[in-house]
């Protein structure tokens, strides 16, 4: 940015929660400090035309395993961290937490140092770190190796808990069947985000474990016990309790628009549903196929798949889940943006923390969604 102050103008401002049309956002010092309506904009303004694009936050994803050609569970890295970071920001996500998908004990510190390593070097757009695994159920692996799943050990729950003081969001996905509720209670009493996801466990199960400080479901129906008329599992608990809040990938591939759409309708708050892209190394890219720890994966037709047909991350990035959710789901674009924006970064904020209104931090959407791109001066 140049100069203290400018003003966009011609197109629709999204701040968070609502969807201003006629308005016009001014930042000072690159930070928006008003929304004004278009025609009282001052004569010696310095104005930027939207074009009908959509001025919002960007987007806060959850769940990156990789892109630009890479997974950071390939090398768990401040380099890596970069390059994902970078390639996201280019598809319009300006805050990620990169996920490290269940591997062992000592990729586990190297993608906790990494990630404390490119927070103190203050690497854009890194907000944390998410850790899915290695604690979770074999019978619902999904992509990840079952010879790496294994139950926490105090020496697993000792480090989260030393890496949550160095992280501003440490979130951990992990299964009752691998873990105690003694364990999510002193996961959650050290600020770390405790989601259920990877598991069989019944209903009751999971609503215990949501007693005990759970606060998320990781990609909602995905690898989890099912809503079924006698026992409602992790998708009932998830959707009934309302502390929690869960992750979804809305892709139109891993969950059937009707089922996306009862979810919505049917959520018990505060807890929200929110986007992820369970974006993998091919985001950003052009890649057709890619590695993931030695298995192939094959990317075609909107799908990532490993050889013998299981589903292995999402080729999506959150424009064309926000796409999904209006045009499939009929879910109105301010609740759609906000499910990509405020939500998840309700999901991970410290008490009090605002989500960011600064240049630094928005995008431009196509009003068709087609894309979007991030504010550059």
């Amino acid at each position: 940015m140049t100069g203290p102050s400018i003003t966009f103008a011609g197109g629709p401002i999204f701040d968070g929660s609502d969807l201003h049309d006629g308005y016009a956002a001014r930042f000072q010092n690159g930070v928006m400090e008003a929304l004004v309506p278009e025609d009282q904009i001052p004569s010696d303004a310095r104005i930027e035309d939207l074009a009908g694009r959509i001025l919002s936050p960007g987007y806060v994803d959850l769940q990156v395993n990789g892109g630009d050609g890479v997974m950071f569970n390939d090398d768990p890295s401040v380099d890596t961290l970069t390059r994902i970071a970078k390639a996201h920001r280019g598809l319009g996500a300006t805050r990620i937490l990169p996920t490290l998908i269940t591997d062992t004990a000592e990729k586990t510190r190297a993608a906790i140092g990494a990630s404390i390593e490119a927070i103190q070097a203050g690497i854009p757009g890194i907000a944390g770190l998410h850790l899915e695994g290695p604690h979770l159920s074999e019978r619902r692996k999904g992509a990840h190796d079952a010879a790496l799943i294994r139950p926490m050990e105090q020496a697993d729950l000792d480090a989260m808990i030393a890496a949550a003081e160095h992280l501003p969001a440490l979130m951990v996905t992990l299964a009752p069947e691998s873990t105690t509720q003694e364990q999510v209670m002193a996961l959650t009493q050290a600020g770390i985000i405790v989601s259920l996801g990877h598991t069989d466990a019944s209903f009751e199960t999971c609503m215990a474990y949501a007693d005990a400080g759970a606060r998320c479901a990781t990609h909602l129906f995905n690898a989890m016990s099912q809503l079924g008329n006698r026992e409602p599992g992790l998708v009932g608990a998830a959707l009934s309790h309302g502390l929690m809040s869960a992750g979804l990938i809305a892709d139109g591939v891993h969950v059937h628009p009707e089922a996306m759409r009862t979810a919505w309708a049917t959520k018990r708050g505060p807890g929200q549903v929110f986007l992820v892209s369970d974006a993998m190394a091919v985001a950003g890219t052009d890649l057709t196929e890619f590695q993931l720890e030695g298995r192939p994966i094959r990317r075609e037709d909107g799908k990532l798949t490993l050889q013998d047909g299981t589903l292995a991350g999402a080729d999506l990035c959150l424009t064309q889940a926000v796409k999904v959710l209006t045009e499939q789901v009929d879910i109105p674009l301010p609740q759609s943006l906000a499910a990509a924006t405020s939500v998840p970064h309700q999901v991970i904020a410290k008490r009090g923390e605002r989500l960011a209104l600064d240049l630094a931090h928005m995008i431009l959407i196509m009003r068709d969604l087609s894309a979007a791109q991030p504010v550059q001066f």
